[in-house]
């Protein structure tokens, strides 16, 4: 890791690429409600309203009430992007030998799936 220098590279790209790009997607995105991050290593937490800051699903729901998560989890996998997915929290984390280019491709992939969780926005 040292010797590929794995460690610069994630936090080259979660300053110049990850980061930048997700808090571009939030401002485009109603149902975002927070980005934060480090390196490659960063969450959104997905609201219905960005304002009072409910978030999309309710706490540890199932069922009905996962449906908006789980459409924005089918939006995901539809686009080619696995998501990881907590409650109404997904997070953005690549592998650390991932180039720009890949996470340019998977930024675009989240940005589509976004648009299926503002649907579910206030």
């Amino acid at each position: 890791m040292e010797d590929e220098k794995v460690v610069e590279h994630a936090a080259h790209l979660g300053e110049t690429v990850l980061g930048p790009g997700l808090r571009a997607l939030a401002e485009r995105h109603p149902s975002v409600g927070e980005v934060r991050g480090l390196g490659a290593f960063w969450a959104l937490d997905l609201v219905r309203d960005r304002e009072t800051r409910e978030p999309l699903v309710p706490y540890n729901a199932s069922g009905d009430a996962a449906a908006p998560m789980a459409a924005f989890g089918a939006a995901c996998k539809k686009n080619g992007l696995w998501p990881f997915i907590n409650m109404n929290r997904t997070h953005a984390v690549p592998a650390c030998n991932v180039t720009e280019a890949e996470t340019k491709e998977g930024l675009a992939a989240l940005d589509a799936a976004l648009s299926v969780a503002d649907e579910h926005t206030v």
